[in-house]
């Protein structure tokens, strides 16, 4: 992971970001991110997967949840680019239009995968854009370490909702209507970038 620069960064400054790198303003500050490894994707994929059948499309489960991978979010003076990202379809008086760039409504659930270049600016930095932006439920996934983390927002911090590890299964809100087998994410290996 590369801070580009320390002071406020502005709408501008993400223009500048090298092809082939994500770019984030996060508590005023520029942040360029190498594209995930593909045992990084792997893990996104593999929950994008999981939930996107039952939580996003309603088959085999409740529906009503918009699921994206990797939307800009701009929240406030942050612009943040999850791992995924989930909104309750209830909460948009019309969905979002197929070329809207960027969503402005903070989600109602977070999930960062984590990898040894980006885990210090999504369990800090961005972890507290999400608490001032109340989002409901965060989940850090950690592939090397087979973890999923889990915490909710209640009077204004988080309350973990548990961790869990390789070989488990886990219901695990929002979404618990569904059991989540836990080795299916990591695949045949782990690795992340």
């Amino acid at each position: 992971m590369r801070e580009l620069r320390r002071s406020p960064a502005t709408l501008d400054d993400l223009k500048t970001i090298p092809e082939g790198w994500t770019g984030q303003i996060v508590d005023g500050e520029l942040w360029a991110l190498p594209r995930p490894t593909l045992g990084h994707a792997r893990v996104t994929s593999r929950l994008g997967v999981e939930l996107g059948g039952p939580f996003d499309l309603g088959r085999g489960g409740p529906g009503g949840w918009m699921i994206l991978d990797e939307p800009e979010l701009h929240l406030q003076r942050d612009v943040l680019v999850p791992d995924l990202a989930g909104w309750r379809r209830e909460r948009f008086a019309v969905e979002p239009a197929a070329d809207t760039p960027f969503l402005t409504l903070a989600p109602d659930w977070v999930c960062e995968v984590l990898s040894p270049s980006t885990a210090r600016l999504d369990r800090v930095k961005k972890w507290r854009t999400y608490l001032r932006e109340r989002v409901q439920w965060l989940w850090l996934i950690d592939p090397i370490a087979r973890t999923l983390e889990a915490s909710a927002f209640e009077s204004n911090q988080y309350r973990s909702l548990g961790t869990w590890g390789a070989g488990e299964r886990a219901r695990v809100a929002p979404f618990e209507a569904v059991e989540l087998e836990l080795d299916t994410l990591w695949g045949a290996d782990s690795g992340t970038e």
